[in-house]
């Protein structure tokens, strides 16, 4: 191993330990709550850390690393549409104005 590799492991292990951080501290969040919005950002956030985990332990050949990205768009998209489902609301409304739009004039 070259010094490159070995700080390219060290930055990779940083990484992973902050997304497992993250995703623990939304999942007490979570469970304090139940908000679905935690419990995604929670799935989301450990799905990276796995991807960065898969990334480190194949071999650095192109070709094959396509589908470990794959992952990590999936995981941007859960995080995505738990913000547009969060923004929504259970109020049947158009987003989060749509109460204030409502309100009688004075």
């Amino acid at each position: 191993m070259n010094r490159a590799d070995l700080l390219l492991g060290l930055v990779s292990g940083a990484i992973l330990m902050g997304y497992g951080v993250c995703a623990l501290f939304f999942l007490r969040f979570w469970r304090q709550t139940h908000d679905r919005l935690f419990l995604v950002f929670a799935l989301a956030f450990g799905l990276l850390g796995l991807q960065r985990l898969a990334l480190v332990l194949t071999e650095p050949v192109e070709e094959s690393r396509t589908g470990l990205y794959v992952v990590r768009l999936v995981a941007f998209l859960l995080i995505l549409g738990a913000i547009v489902d969060k923004n929504r609301g259970d109020h049947g409304g158009s987003g989060p104005t749509s109460t204030a739009a409502s309100a009688p004039a004075p």
